[in-house]
């Protein structure tokens, strides 16, 4: 753990202190969210030690390419991943691993290992929570200052569309988010 305990000091300021600040919803509070939906997976499931400590290092670094760029920025990520995890000695092996998990959240997901599902439904575990609409107000806003969107009713449009496109992946994100997400898919429809 003395590894991970180093490259989390160093993401936590690297993010920190170069994360633009109009990153309402990719801000440090939404790595935070993933690490702590990661290790209620890791305490629910059985989880080997070496695996855990892999998922937390992909929750903190599975957005750290926002540093740079916003476009492609999973690339970025596995770049700046490669990186800081080979000063701190990290084995080929596991920095593959953390990679992978990075590039598994690019949208749409596409995992293929388990720790890969598990990271993938942490990143979008607000679908199917209560907090839902704070959240994607700050994605909303994000949006919205890059250019990337119109008014409200447009960006209900494309959360129906996405929402209704994305899967979970792993048994409890299908048992308790799914059915909080097909009510939310109603909400939005709502308003239109």
């Amino acid at each position: 753990m003395k590894g991970y305990i180093k490259l989390r000091r160093k993401v936590n300021k690297i993010l920190k202190t170069k994360l633009p600040d109009k990153l309402y919803y990719h801000a440090l509070t939404h790595t935070a969210d993933v690490l702590k939906v990661c290790n209620e997976y890791i305490r629910r499931g059985k989880i080997k030690p070496r695996d855990a400590k892999l998922l937390r290092i992909g929750a903190l670094l599975h957005d750290i390419g926002f540093t740079e760029t916003y476009e492609n920025h999973e690339a970025k990520g596995q770049e700046i991943a490669q990186e800081l995890m080979e000063e701190l000695g990290f084995s080929q092996k596991d920095i593959d691993v953390v990679k992978g998990l990075i590039w598994a959240t690019k949208i749409p997901q596409s995992p293929q290992t388990k720790l890969e599902k598990i990271i993938c439904d942490a990143d979008l575990d607000y679908l199917g929570r209560r907090d839902f609409y704070k959240i994607s107000d700050q994605l909303y806003e994000e949006l919205k200052l890059r250019g990337l969107l119109g008014n409200k009713k447009e960006w209900n449009r494309i959360q129906i569309k996405f929402l209704e496109a994305h899967s979970y992946h792993t048994k409890f994100a299908l048992d308790q988010r799914q059915p909080v997400k097909e009510k939310r898919i109603a909400e939005l429809y709502e308003t239109l």
